[in-house]
């Protein structure tokens, strides 16, 4: 049995040359799909719900005051500026005698309807709640002991624990919600102390960002911004 002859000297610099290369064009490829990922994405969805409410929305105008009728071509998002202009102007009729009477009968006959009554209640409620100028819900994001002891989630501050489920419970209680990821709009609402939860800095934006993204993104540190600020603004003072 033979034994392997050596790799040649000029071997070895061409082989490393190779893998080199190699590893730039992979990291060139990322970099590509990093940047162009997101925007795909994003222009994809915008334009499957533009597509999704023009063929809704737009059918429902008479023929005459539709562009398509007049243009050789169709116009994209003209659905879309439909139900904008529609719900403006409902906005600016309900403001009005007429329209608050008539909103006033349409909630009454509904809260007489056994199902119906607190879907729309509800319904009604986390609009409001979400739309109110002055509201303090998801306006703290903060760490939470849960599910278990030693096990942390981050969760989003809806609010103080008031009415019945406030008085069967001590002091200082809030609501806590604590999405699931990657999909925010299912979780569990959860009454703890304030005193068990951690603030944290971050915007609610940033929090999303990093539930939905199963903590792949770390936002960055507010405080060390904080920090800068008011430095500067003590260097002004003086």
């Amino acid at each position: 049995m033979t034994d392997k002859p050596p790799a040649s000297p000029a071997s070895i610099p061409a082989t490393a040359f190779h893998t080199s290369v190699i590893v730039r064009l992979r990291a060139y490829f990322l970099a590509g799909v990093l940047i162009t990922a997101p925007i795909g994405i994003t222009i994809y969805l915008a334009w499957q719900f533009i597509r999704y409410v023009d063929t809704t929305v737009a059918p429902l105008l008479p023929d005459r005051y539709h562009p398509a009728t007049y243009l050789p071509f169709s116009v994209p998002g003209f659905g879309v500026v439909m139900v904008v202009v529609g719900l403006t102007l409902i906005g600016f009729f309900t403001a009005g005698f007429v329209g608050r009477f008539l909103v006033r009968v349409s909630e009454s006959v509904l809260s007489r309807m056994p199902v119906v009554r607190g879907l729309y209640g509800a319904i009604k409620q986390i609009f409001e709640t979400v739309f109110k100028s002055q509201s303090n819900a998801f306006q703290q994001v903060v760490l939470v002991e849960f599910p278990c002891p030693e096990a942390w989630s981050m969760g989003f501050i809806s609010g103080n624990t008031e009415g019945e489920v406030g008085d069967n419970l001590p002091n200082d209680m809030v609501n806590v919600f604590v999405p699931m990821t990657p999909n925010i709009t299912s979780g569990y609402l959860i009454f703890v102390p304030r005193r068990k939860l951690v603030p944290l800095s971050m915007s609610v934006e940033d929090g999303l960002k990093m539930v939905i993204s199963i903590g792949i993104v770390t936002p960055p540190d507010r405080r060390l911004e904080r920090v800068a600020e008011l430095a500067r603004s003590q260097q002004a003072a003086q």
